[in-house]
């Protein structure tokens, strides 16, 4: 990354380089910004406002850079809708402008703007600009991994999967896309707890949410503790039938790996499914229904024997087909 070391401190850098998008038509302007930016960044292109707010919702970039006068909606409407949705409220906005009147300025800053800079630009004043605003964009990001990050097991915590739920919800819904939520517990945990102690139980936690990372990797999905030996997992984009098959081999493998490690006392966990279809209408239920219906789910596992799952999508009665999966020697 040349000159990415004079452009953000280095605790900041991480594998990959900040992604800013350029929101303008003028192909000029795109240009100019491109030339600032590029050695530094990676630096996306939208030519309208819809398309940006399209590309936001995809690719989250860590700033915008956004011109007032745009084709269809303009850049004021842009950034209030970036605003008014959970999972872009927190990209900053720096309209770039040749609009320099106040109430234009007023007008940017109140919708959400953090900064407002006014053509023809200057390169230096733009970069150190843009520099401040993702260096505390990006702090911000490593403050908030911290507080929604578990101490125990290192997977995310409740609250964090509380926001991501409702937020992917949202967005499945405008999307038409499938959403679904596993719910992970493991079998007997307070059995295990009084036999063989606090610390033994606390890494035979830490052992399951590494099974769970393992299993899970997509950057889109989320692993989180829900709460005492109780896990959860939000899964974007993902049809039933895979679900199931990611559950049993989460069943299969937690108890392949804790009799691998601790052969007298393994672990087992049961394991709920619950699934959002793509054509399912918001009127017809909400986040916390998908929830409850895991929930039941996870009931039915541990009500027919444990070591097991069961699921169901949501608006249909019966269960879904447990799929066949086996690890052994793998």
């Amino acid at each position: 990354m040349i000159g990415a070391h004079d452009f953000l401190p280095p605790e900041l850098l991480g594998a990959q380089r900040p992604c800013l998008l350029v929101v303008d038509d003028e192909p000029l302007n795109v240009q100019a910004l491109y030339t600032v930016f590029a050695k530094d960044c990676q630096v996306l292109v939208a030519t309208d406002g819809e398309s940006a707010l399209a590309l936001c919702a995809r690719r989250q970039p860590d700033l915008v850079l956004l011109d007032i006068g745009l084709p269809g909606i303009d850049g004021f409407e842009v950034c209030r809708r970036l605003q008014s949705q959970p999972e872009t409220r927190g990209i900053p906005v720096i309209f770039v402008t040749a609009r320099d009147d106040a109430d234009a300025e007023t007008q940017g800053l109140s919708c959400g703007a953090v900064d407002f800079i006014v053509k023809p630009i200057h390169p230096a004043i733009v970069r150190a600009r843009v520099r401040t605003h993702l260096t505390l964009k990006l702090q911000g990001d490593l403050l908030r991994q911290m507080v929604f990050v578990d101490g125990l097991t290192g997977v995310h915590n409740r609250r964090f999967f509380d926001e991501r739920l409702d937020a992917e919800w949202g967005r499945a819904l405008r999307n038409r896309t499938p959403l679904s939520l596993l719910m992970v517990d493991i079998d007997h945990f307070k059995r295990f707890n009084d036999q063989l102690g606090h610390q033994s139980g606390d890494q035979r936690l830490r052992q399951v949410a590494e099974v769970l990372r393992r299993c899970i990797r997509r950057t889109s999905d989320v692993v989180a503790r829900y709460g005492g030996e109780e896990f959860a997992c939000v899964l974007p984009d993902s049809e039933p039938e895979a679900v199931m098959l990611l559950g049993r081999m989460i069943v299969e493998r937690v108890r392949e790996d804790s009799g691998h490690l601790d052969p007298n006392h393994p672990s087992t966990v049961s394991v709920g499914v619950a699934c959002k279809p793509a054509d399912f209408a918001p009127r017809d239920g909400s986040y916390q229904d998908l929830l409850a219906l895991a929930d039941s789910q996870l009931y039915a596992a541990k009500a027919g024997g444990r070591n097991t799952l069961r699921g169901r999508v949501m608006g249909q009665t019966e269960s879904l087909p447990l799929p066949s999966l086996s690890l052994a020697g793998g």
